[in-house]
């Protein structure tokens, strides 16, 4: 996996290395979606019964995102910082921030609308914040794939949904207050459905 990580991150790298090259159109951007996060629980945690939820704490959460980069015919290259945090049944808090650079192909399929496909990596960010538990954060790379449709409205906007899956390094300690649990766990991947809003000048 981490050969995996460290192609995908070269790969990126190599394609914003071309960016005079296409920078024709460029754009900023908005993004909405749902992340669900798949975590791995130490041995110490996995003995602890009250511990087995700890994946449902960012699980079909809100996430927004910002993001800007450059197009033209045939794909683009953008940078996104994104940010979700949420709580299961006030036991658990997490929060995560993803700084991604990502590339897309595309493939038109009609007027004005594209299919796309690329990868994606960058940072991810873990912060573990739960009621009587110890806060602690950790700061991992992150690489994947994503894929989706991107519609023209105008030269000036287009709207898009797509899919993004990530794997991930980051991981947190989860550490009672009172001693009576102690751990940790990975964040091992992180998958995202959005809706997205492009301003382009």
């Amino acid at each position: 996996m981490k050969t995996t990580l460290k192609l995908l991150a070269v790969g990126t790298s190599l394609a914003f290395a071309s960016l005079p090259a296409l920078a024709q159109d460029s754009f900023v951007g908005l993004t909405w979606g749902e992340t669900s996060n798949n975590v791995d629980r130490s041995s110490a945690l996995k003995g602890s019964p009250e511990t087995r939820r700890l994946d449902d704490t960012i699980n079909n959460s809100g996430t927004w995102g910002v993001r800007g980069g450059v197009q033209d015919d045939t794909g683009r290259m953008y940078v996104t910082y994104e940010y979700v945090s949420d709580t299961y049944s006030n036991r658990y808090k997490m929060r995560q921030q993803n700084l991604l650079g990502s590339y897309d192909l595309f493939l038109p399929v009609a007027e004005n609308v594209n299919l796309f496909g690329g990868v994606t990596a960058g940072l991810v960010k873990l912060e573990q914040d739960s009621p009587g538990y110890h806060r602690d954060s950790d700061l991992g790379v992150a690489a994947g794939l994503q894929a989706g449709a991107l519609l023209s409205l105008s030269p000036n906007a287009s709207v898009e949904a797509g899919y993004r899956y990530l794997r991930t390094t980051a991981d947190a300690d989860l550490n009672a207050r009172d001693r009576s649990v102690g751990g940790s766990f990975d964040l091992k991947s992180s998958d995202q459905a959005y809706l997205g809003l492009n301003y382009h000048f």
